[in-house]
Formats: structure tokens, sequence, C-alpha cells
């Protein structure tokens, strides 16, 4: 099938179902009689549906697709290809971020390729202290490594265009010197297979200007980290197969851990400034997904290889500070509404950026939904189909049969892929990577009952997030904290109060209002009401290290410890001990702070 007739299936797959199961409520809530707040919940279920459809139909291609194998021989790069491995910081812990470019830098050193590869590090902080910190670490690492020469460091004092910026400021001064660039955040980890491999995939075809990899969580401690981790190493890779086998080759950037053709970059990728003042307005935040559609619209070939293993990045720890990196992509991913009607995009890239926008736009959809839902009882004409300590409505036949239809049928669109994937990887060779197939099997239970209690949570910051934008309040570029550090329930308070008296009122209204649906909100309020409690808990790692002991969420990277990820832990220990001790009297800084010569 190809690409169009594959796409075009997939379209009106997702747009059947949604409208089947639009046509079921429509017929159950209406069965005594219509209201104007039915148009709304049909409407409102109608997008939340397609949403659903949309992400279900893209794992159902990932589970019958098949990774594209990589050659059996190891490609060498050619003698004329030159990579820089960018790792851009804005105010993050620099022993972390310097002892993942020495574990990079060490297993790239004993490959025959070392020399066709620079490392740069640059800088975007902006609190003394940090910059204070990177440029010490710096020195050391040089040291240490004897790099003088071969890793550079910088720091922007302006950080115009945030990272976007920063990479532009790389590609203007020194991207001549390149051919290749490849992109990691503060918190990537790669290993050096990886690099070459994707080198040489680029070398095959002239025209792939971006290789996206599929990047796993690792080296998370409390149960919120653990959950994402055992999450994405179990599905994302499946998820990434449906995305590659319908994106093709206007597939997605996700702005890191991904290789790029630095002149097809330069000449296609100048991000304009938006007109107007923040959230909407000013530099493109979410610049990774426009990137992508700009070099697909130059003819350029864009693609995710999800078989590309060993590629890695951390994650927030706790709710609260995935709430706010969240709520900085919200900002981003909604500004791209401005960019749909670009001229010359192709449709897939601008069909990606929708999907971008109601990536966040579901949760505010969602909750008007339910909002919606619960007046309806109080508003409805009589009969009122809810009995009294029932939890399913009883309606005249068939009625009934189209409402548990409809509830098997969104139940089917959220836990199916899970399930296929989960069975999959039970009984498939993938269980030893996992532990076995009783833990894999446990974890993935225990992963969807956790997940269903925080989604309430995370639902309301999401839904907030796109409030604060709609008013025009800016997010800024906050830095994310990686570090597993307990979270206190005051402070967890402080960030979901407003959450708790959402619930509280939730239960008020509908015990005095319509009582009947007591038990249809309890799996939504108790999870509000509860949210202090709920995101200390999961961002306590003393509790996250029971679950490992218990060996609950395990992952192939604690299985199987890459020597890359035991290599920056051990760098690490070294750096922050290196750092504690005095300054020597002699540094190094003056050989090769800065960026080199293109020429």
């Amino acid at each position: 099938m190809s690409m169009a007739a594959r796409r075009l299936a997939f379209i009106l797959a997702a747009v059947v179902l949604a409208l089947i199961a639009a046509w079921l409520f429509f017929v159950v809530v209406t069965a005594n009689g219509i209201t104007y707040l039915h148009f709304v919940q049909i409407g409102l279920l109608l997008v939340c549906c397609l949403w659903l459809s949309w992400g279900f139909i893209t794992a159902l291609v990932g589970i019958l697709s098949s990774d594209r194998q990589p050659s059996p021989e190891k490609r060498p790069v050619p003698a004329t290809s030159r990579t820089a491995i960018l790792m851009p910081i804005y105010n993050e812990d620099a022993t972390a971020v310097f002892a993942r470019v020495a574990a990079m830098y060490e297993e790239l050193r004993q490959t025959r390729d070392f020399h066709r590869f620079d490392v740069y590090i640059l800088s975007d902080s902006t609190k003394a202290e940090n910059v204070t910190e990177e440029r010490r670490t710096y020195e050391l690492l040089l040291g240490e490594l004897s790099a003088a020469g071969r890793i550079y460091y910088r720091n922007r004092e302006k950080n115009i265009g945030r990272k976007a910026g920063n990479i532009a400021d790389f590609v203007t001064n020194s991207g001549g010197a390149y051919d290749y660039m490849l992109i990691l955040d503060a918190d990537s980890l790669m290993r050096a297979e990886t690099i070459i491999e994707m080198v040489g995939r680029m070398d095959e075809e002239e025209d792939l200007a971006l290789l996206q990899s599929q990047p796993l969580i690792i080296g998370r401690r409390t149960p919120f980290g653990r959950a994402l981790q055992f999450s994405a190493a179990l599905f994302s890779p499946i998820f990434s197969r449906g995305i590659a086998g319908l994106q093709g080759h206007e597939g997605p950037f996700w702005g890191h851990n991904a290789i790029i053709r630095v002149r097809a970059f330069a000449a296609s990728c100048g991000l304009p400034t938006l007109p107007g003042k923040p959230p909407f307005g000013g530099h493109i935040l979410s610049h990774d997904y426009v990137e992508a559609a700009l070099l697909a619209r130059a003819g350029y070939k864009v693609r995710v290889d999800p078989d590309l293993e060993g590629s890695y990045e951390e994650a927030p720890t706790n709710i609260i500070e995935y709430a706010k990196r969240d709520r900085r992509w919200c900002q981003g991913n909604l500004q791209h509404a401005r960019i749909l009607a670009a001229p010359g995009l192709k449709m897939w890239s601008r069909i990606s950026l929708v999907a971008g926008i109601m990536a966040y736009l579901a949760s505010p959809i969602w909750l008007m939904f339910l909002i919606v839902s619960l007046l309806d009882p109080v508003l409805a004409p009589e009969p009122n189909y809810f009995p009294a300590n029932s939890l399913f409505p009883v309606f005249p036949q068939p009625e009934t049969n189209k409402a548990l239809l409809l509830l098997f049928g969104i139940f089917v669109l959220l836990l199916l892929p899970k399930t296929l994937i989960s069975l999959g990887s039970a009984f498939t060779e993938r269980r030893k990577d996992f532990g076995g197939g009783f833990v894999v099997l446990f974890g993935a239970f225990v992963e969807l009952i956790l997940t269903s209690i925080l989604a309430p949570i995370m639902m309301m910051f999401q839904s907030k997030a796109v409030y604060e934008i709609l008013i025009g309040a800016d997010a800024g570029w906050p830095s994310t904290d990686r570090d597993d550090d307990y979270m206190p329930l005051s402070t967890a308070f402080k960030a979901s109060w407003w959450m708790v008296l959402s619930g509280a009122v939730v239960l008020f209204s509908t015990y005095t209002y319509a009582p009947d649906l007591m038990l249809w909100t309890l799996p939504i309020a108790v999870p509000l009401v509860t949210a202090p409690l709920m995101i200390s808990l999961t961002g306590n790692p003393a509790l996250g290290d029971m679950l490992r002991w218990t060996s609950l969420f395990t992952t192939p990277f604690e299985e199987h410890p890459e020597p890359v990820i035991l290599a920056s832990s051990r760098w690490r220990e070294k750096l922050s001990e290196l750092v504690s001790q005095p300054r020597p009297q002699k540094a190094m800084m003056e050989q090769s702070e800065g960026l080199p010569d293109p020429a």
C-alpha cells in the first residue's frame, strides 16, 4: 500500500470510529429528549473520540509493523564526513551534564572513527553560579580526558531565541566545518555505536536531512519516574513504529537525540519571530516540529528509525516538574496554530502540527465534556435514567445495549494497544529484558492503575496551562530539575490546592444535586481531593527504591546496564569529587574555550 493510501485509510478509520462513538452517544443521551446541552456533549465527545482513535490506530500500525533492520556489517564513516555533537544546556547541574559528555566521548574514542567527531557544550545559562560551575567542570574535564581541541564550551551572554537560537548560533558561526550535527539535550546519553550508525544512515541517503532516534528514559528512582521509564521502554518503541509507518519521509523531530544535515538545516530552517507578544507571539518555543516541517517543505527526508537502540534521556521525577516542563511545551505547541497556514508546507506536516496542538487541547476538552455530562442529569427532562445506588444508567431497549457498546468501545480505544504490547512482550523473548513475563504483566497492570489515578491530576494541570495561555500568560523557559529529591507534602499542596478545592466542589455538588452520579464522579474527584498526597508519594525516591527491590517497573537498562550508562555514573562521581577540591593554579580554559574557526 502506498503512503498516500495508508494515510487516507488511517484518517478515514479514525473519523469513522469517532462518528460511531458520537452516534451511539447521541442515541443514548437523547433517549429522554433533546436539549441544547446534548449537542454540546456530542460535539465535545466527537473531538475526544477522534483524538482517542488517532492514538489507537497509530499504536495498531506500530504493532503490525516491523522495525527497519540495520545493515549486518558496521559501516565505516566516509573520510570526508565530520559530525559535531551538540549539548545545549540551560542552568543545569554541570557535573551531570559533563559526566554524560565524558561517557560518550570515552566510548567514541575507542572507535576508529573517533577523529570524525567534535563535541560542543553550548551554554545558555543565565545564572552566574551555573556559569562558574560549568567553566570549572569543563576545565577539569579537559584535563582528565586530554581533550583540548576536541571538546568545546561557550556561554552566550544573551540567550536570544532560546534553544533554537542556541543551535542557530552554532550553525552560523561553526556549522560550515561539519556535515552533520547530532543534537542532544542536557540529559541525553547515546551509545557510540548508535551515533556511528546514525552517521552511516545519513551518508547512505543524500536527501535524508534529519534522522530521529527513539530516546528512552533512564536513571529514575521515584515511583513517578520509574513508571515513566517503564512505560517508555515497553510501549514507546512500538508507538514510534506507528509514527514512522504513517509519517514516512515527513517524520517527527523531538528536539534531541537526532542527527541533522547541517547545510540543509542552514538553508531551510530559519525560524521567524512571530508578531505580537508571548505567549502566541515572539520566538517559537516548540521549534522542533516546525524545523521538521521546513526540511520536508524543502524536499528533504525527515525520518524516525525506532530500531536505533542505545539512545537515552532522563525525565522529571515528580509531577510538579513534569507539569512545569509540560507548560512550556503546551505554549510552544499552541503557537503552531499561527504556522499552520504557512505556504508550501506538506499536508502531513500540517496534520502533525495539529496533532501536537491537540495533545494539549484534549485535556480541557475532556474536562468540559465531564462538566457538561455532570450538568446533564440535573437539567435533563424527565424521566431520569440514573436510578439510585446504580453504577450504570438504565435506558429502554435498545438504548442500554448501545450505552454499553459505547462504553466498551472507549475502553478498547484506551486499553487495547497497551494490552497487546504487554502480552506480546510477556510471551516473547522480549520478557527477558524486563525481568520475566510476570514482571512485565504486573508492571503494565500497576502502570495502568497509576496512570488512571494520576490522569485527572494531569488533566487539570494541562487544562490550567491552556487557560493561562489563552488569557495571555507567558511561561518563559524555566530550567528543569531532574534530581530525585524528596517531594514534601507542603510543596505538593502549594502546587495543587486548587485541585483539592475543585474535587471537593464536584463531590459536594454531585451529592447535593445528582447523587445518582456519585459513583461515576469518584474516579475523578477522589484523585483531585488527594492530589497533594499522590504528588508527594509518587515523588518519593525511598518509595521508588522499595519498588525497585520488588522488581516492579524493571527496565532493560536496569537488568542489563549499558557501558555508557555505567560510565556516566562513574564520571559524575569523579567530577563531583574533583570540583570539590581546591582550584589548581594553572587553568586550561584558554586552550579550548569558545568555538573553532570553521575555516
